[in-house]
């Protein structure tokens, strides 16, 4: 089977403004999400990320080694977490990213793992 990473870009604005019953919800939704990914046994490891506000940066530039705060692309789209998951085939993967993309209410990336 071939692993897939399932990246999630959720709104990190909208977050902040997102009533706590709502987050509750869909913190319940992901849960049972895992849970069923577990059981079909295509479960591998998943987390999620602080905002993006909290990355840092470690970067060589011209053979000194420069961290700075923040994170590397300033982008209106970043991860917000993931999950790594076994499947047969990319259609397999997709049918677990639609289902993944109804529980976190965010788009879901699909990208194979290289051999």
């Amino acid at each position: 089977m071939t692993q897939y990473l399932l990246s999630v870009f959720p709104d990190e604005a909208a977050i902040a403004t997102t009533p706590p019953e709502e987050t509750e919800r869909m913190y319940a939704q992901v849960g049972a999400f895992n849970e069923e990914v577990k059981a079909a046994g295509s479960w591998v490891f998943a987390g999620g990320l602080h905002p993006s506000s909290t990355a840092t940066v470690v970067r060589a530039v011209d053979g000194e080694v420069v961290t700075t705060d923040g994170p590397y692309a300033e982008a209106k789209e970043v991860i917000g977490g993931f999950w790594i998951i076994e499947a047969a085939d990319l259609d397999a993967a997709l049918a677990w990213a639609r289902k993944g993309t109804v529980a976190c209410g965010a788009p879901v990336e699909v990208r194979p793992f290289q051999d």
